[in-house]
Parts: structure tokens; C-alpha cells; sequence
């Protein structure tokens, strides 16, 4: 019995140092996390590490400690990413997508196609006259949120995707006004290069 509880335990530090657990595509670790919580956060701290658990969104995932005053920092196991501004500003804008999906309250799901992605995009990106390297920058973007886990492809045939509800947990309200103000910055920028 203790073996097996090992296993599990090693089974869930080893899939939260690789990114997101989800309820709904791993439920057998998902069950475990509740009985096994105090000794993953017990092995996480070693590493300087938080397991961050929504249960009602239903992920699970590690984030790193800032040190407290007075504590030396240790080296960071989990990188900080920089952003370009195309993936920041589909992040806010999927993101608010999820706040009028739960204002509306008839569904948590939030599925778009490829080319309302691209149509809600569009509207920030500074005007170049050429649709097709926008699009394709879009696009870039958009794989390259898929890749960090906040949109998941649906149907490729159909170019859906999916938004991941644990964008809510890296874009909150401090990111999205911080950002917005950014982006009205840079859109009078380009406005003025256009002139």
C-alpha cells in the first residue's frame, strides 16, 4: 500500500514539473491529489515551488515561490516567459472571452475558430496593408498559445480551439489593465507612423 502511494506520489510530481495536471484528462492523478496534497507541497517547497489547485476549474499545476525578505533566492526551476506582443494581446483578448462567457453563464466552454481568432485579433495589430503576413502572424501566435496550454486544438479540419480556463490564472484583472494600457500607447505609435 505504501509503495503504491510512492508511485502515485512520484506519478504526480513528475506530470506537475512537466506542466498542468486536468481533471477531465488525467482524472486517476486528479483523484490522488486530494490524499497526496500535503506531501507534494512538502516536495515541492524543497524545490521552491507552490502546487496552485483550482478544484472548481479543475487544474493543478506548480508555480515558483517568490523568497520572502531576508531569504536568499534560489535559482528559478521554472522559467519565467517572455511574450511577444502578438501572443500577449491573444492571451487578453481570449481572455476576456472567458469573462463574457461567465457573465453570460450559459456555458464555461469557450470555443472559437481559427478565423474569429484572427477577426478579434486584427482589430490591435498595427495596419501594414498586407492581410495575409498579419494572418500568418496571428497564427504564429496562436500556436504558440496552444503550445504554453491556454488554447487547446479542437478539430483540425474546422480549425477550432478551445480556451483553457487556467488562462484565468496567469491573466488576471492587474495583467489585463497593465497591458491595455500598453496597447493604447502602441496603437497611437503606429497610428502616428502611419500619418
Amino acid at each position: 500500500m505504501e509503495e503504491q502511494k510512492n508511485n502515485m506520489l512520484s506519478a504526480l510530481m513528475i506530470n506537475l514539473l512537466k506542466g498542468i495536471i486536468y481533471r477531465d484528462k488525467d482524472p486517476l492523478l486528479w483523484q490522488s491529489l486530494p490524499s497526496l496534497r500535503a506531501r507534494v507541497a512538502e516536495q515541492a517547497a524543497v524545490l521552491g515551488l507552490e502546487c496552485v489547485v483550482d478544484e472548481t476549474e479543475g487544474y493543478a499545476y506548480f508555480r515558483q515561490k517568490d523568497a520572502a525578505d531576508g531569504e536568499n533566492e534560489i535559482p528559478r526551476l521554472v522559467p519565467r516567459r517572455q511574450l511577444s506582443y502578438t501572443v500577449s494581446l491573444l492571451c487578453i483578448l481570449l481572455r476576456k472571452k472567458l469573462i463574457e462567457a461567465d457573465a453570460g453563464g450559459e456555458t464555461s466552454r469557450v470555443i472559437l475558430t481559427k478565423d474569429q481568432i484572427i477577426d478579434m485579433t486584427r482589430l490591435y495589430m498595427p495596419d501594414t496593408g498586407n492581410e495575409a503576413k498579419m494572418a500568418d502572424r496571428i497564427e504564429s501566435a496562436l500556436k504558440k498559445t496552444a503550445e504554453i496550454g491556454f488554447v487547446r486544438a479542437m478539430d483540425s479540419q474546422n480549425e477550432t480551439y478551445e480556451v483553457k480556463r487556467i488562462l484565468r490564472a496567469f491573466v488576471d484583472a492587474d495583467w489585463i489593465s497593465s497591458l491595455e494600457e500598453k496597447l493604447k500607447t502602441y496603437m497611437e505609435y503606429s497610428n502616428e507612423q502611419l500619418d
